[in-house]
């Protein structure tokens, strides 16, 4: 374990609240979803795998079952592989949802072998950043709704590795890099995080909050393809060299938690966070212009048309 691990340590409760963790039923974002359904919010799991998402519901369940003023777990089904499939879980939310506080771009796949999505995006690129950016823009008329909210975007310390490749996103004339496919999605949730935060001030939005973060390196299942593009038996060597260094998915969850509910940063926006404080992340990140043409290619290669998600309104849920 490593010597520092920030932790929060807000009490606050979220009774009343609605949050939505995307890939959950394990790792930091099942302990996410524990944390927040502890509170007493009402803990929307976006999964990919029913029944998997369904078998980390019944845990949590079992191992709050005592506690008083804990919150309801709603298990609905979001493939981050599909933009089908994350507009269908959205027009759901919609029609259901009258609020939503917190929103806990969490899922993510890291170092995969070479693959595209549903839609022929590169797997990395459209799971960990463009289907949470499409996410994000059809919930922010109801999130705009549910002040004070929260946008909270898991990024990862290897944004710092790699550039982002504007004119090959998807790795059709370039080799293909797993490394730097990952660390170019990692990249693009800071500048997403940040833009988001610059746009909501410039439509004079407040009370929606953005973050970002590097939750720490984990022993999760995230590095399950090390095998397959490194060599076999890649990621047991990896797990014991860097054993010591590992956080448990407790304390990995700790800073994305921290971004979600505490008071402390509750009047901060489009910052990057590590173990639960503020952090410089790479200069690339910091580049405004960079972060405005990866919006513009975002709104372009998920179609959002003319769709408007600062000014467009959310009545789809009757006030409950």
């Amino acid at each position: 374990m490593p010597l520092f691990s920030g932790r929060c340590y807000s009490n606050i409760k979220l009774i009343g609240k609605t949050a939505i963790v995307t890939g959950c039923n394990t790792g930091i974002g099942k302990e996410t979803v524990l944390d927040f359904y502890k509170r007493g919010a009402k803990v929307i799991m976006a999964c990919r795998n029913i029944d998997k998402a369904e078998a980390a519901k019944t845990d949590i369940e079992n191992t709050c079952k005592d506690l008083p003023e804990k919150g309801k777990l709603v298990v609905e089904k979001c493939d981050l592989s599909s933009m089908s499939s994350v507009r269908e879980f959205t027009k759901k939310i919609l029609k259901s949802e009258p609020h939503i506080n917190i929103l806990v771009n969490n899922a993510g796949v890291m170092m995969c072998p070479k693959g595209v999505t549903e839609d022929g995006f590169e797997i990395q690129l459209g799971t960990n950043h463009l289907a949470h950016f499409l996410l994000t823009m059809l919930l922010l008329p109801c999130i705009r709704n549910s002040t004070p909210a929260r946008i909270v975007t898991v990024s990862s310390r290897a944004h710092t590795r790699y550039d982002i490749n504007f004119d090959d996103l998807n790795y059709e004339t370039r080799r293909y890099n797993s490394a730097e496919a990952y660390s170019q999605s990692k990249l693009a949730n800071v500048l997403f995080s940040r833009e988001l935060a610059a746009k909501l001030k410039a439509h004079n939005i407040e009370g929606v909050n953005t973050y970002s973060l590097h939750p720490g390196v984990i022993r999760t299942e995230l590095g399950r393809h090390m095998d397959e593009v490194l060599f076999k038996g890649a990621r047991r060597i990896i797990g014991v060299l860097f054993y010591p260094f590992f956080k448990t998915p407790v304390l990995g969850a700790q800073t994305t938690i921290y971004c979600a509910v505490d008071e402390k940063c509750a009047n901060e926006t489009g910052l990057y966070y590590s173990d639960c404080v503020v952090t410089t992340p790479d200069r690339k990140a910091l580049n405004d212009e960079y972060a405005k043409k990866l919006w513009e290619k975002s709104v372009e290669l998920v179609r959002l048309g003319d769709f408007d998600p600062f000014t467009a309104v959310h009545s789809g849920a009757a006030s409950k």
